[in-house]
């Protein structure tokens, strides 16, 4: 009996250990030193918050934070800003700062190659802004993380947007390499939104760039599918498979029914693309086509081109596409 009542005991001091573990941890003084501004990045997960977190000795465990979090955060949901943390700050509590609307400074992200109406739409859905703004000019923003206080106003931080795009295509327009077949600033800007939306790999941009520029020296049409998807959808995704009249349709940006570029840009380009295209790789390649892996293969010949098009349809049909 001695023994069974020391088991019952030793297992009751084992659950309220375990419980003062877990309470203690979520409600009890956290590890950090002394107040500390903390920068929560637009579109962070918890996991990558919670690491940050335990970088900055906010918190003892980084798994710890997330598990309590899920258990007794009641589904907050985190927010992008700067944020200041008491010292001393409880688990429970970093998290009802880092969820409230007190933040010190709060971020929107404009991703790159995120068309006008996309930025807008982005904008217009921060509810701490002011006022409301429609679409800009198509290529004038560039994609960033931007700061913004409370009430700001929606214009005022897509004016920064805009002026930021104008500084960094006017430095870079200034510095590119020689003997480019671009006459102007708009015409990079244009050539840069296209190489946004035609690959997803950073590496090969300048690639992508380069082949765009040996058409446009060559008389060769650009053929680039993104510019027959912006007529129809400003640049959100399209969706469907295009039509062959679509292909052939004559509207100022479909370069797959016109020789040279587009009469406008056809999304917001980020620095890298801008740069690809006034440092473009030097190549002989006029053709690309998918390589199965998100990059391209690319060919300075139809015949090779062909052949990279053959194995890019093995490619299909083995994953039950064709």
């Amino acid at each position: 009996m001695r023994a069974g009542r020391l088991l019952k005991g030793a297992g009751l001091l084992a659950a309220l250990l375990a419980g003062w573990i877990v309470f203690g941890g979520w409600y009890g003084r956290g590890p950090l030193p002394h107040e500390t501004n903390f920068l929560v990045p637009d579109g962070a997960s918890l996991a990558v918050v919670a690491a940050r977190l335990e970088e900055k000795h906010a918190i003892v465990s980084a798994r710890a934070f997330r598990l309590r979090a899920r258990v007794f955060g009641r589904g907050a949901k985190i927010k992008a800003g700067e944020f200041a943390l008491p010292s001393g700050a409880s688990e429970s509590l970093i998290l009802r700062i880092i969820s409230g609307d007190e933040a010190l400074r709060r971020f929107v992200t404009i991703a790159e190659g995120l068309p006008a109406v996309m930025v807008a739409e982005k904008l217009n859905a921060q509810p701490l802004l002011v006022g409301k703004v429609d679409a800009p000019a198509e290529g004038s923003v560039l994609p960033e993380t931007y700061d913004f206080g409370r009430d700001d106003s929606r214009q005022a931080v897509l004016g920064r947007m805009q002026a930021a795009m104008t500084r960094t295509l006017a430095a870079e327009w200034a510095a590119r390499a020689p003997g480019l077949p671009l006459k102007s600033p708009h015409e990079a800007l244009v050539l840069a939104s296209i190489v946004e939306k035609e690959t997803g790999k950073p590496g090969e941009r300048a690639m992508v760039a380069g082949l765009y520029e040996n058409r446009l020296r060559q008389g060769i049409m650009l053929q680039a599918d993104p510019t027959i998807i912006y007529p129809i959808t400003k640049g959100k995704p399209l969706g469907r498979r295009i039509r062959q009249s679509e292909i052939a349709a004559e509207n100022g940006y479909n370069t797959y029914a016109m020789v040279g570029l587009p009469k406008g840009p056809i999304t917001n380009p980020g620095k890298a693309s801008i740069h690809a295209v006034l440092h473009p790789a030097p190549t002989d390649a006029l053709y690309m086509v998918a390589d199965g892996s998100g990059g391209h293969a690319f060919a300075a010949t139809l015949e090779q081109h062909n052949q990279n098009v053959q194995k890019w349809f093995a490619i299909r049909r083995a994953r039950g596409e064709l």
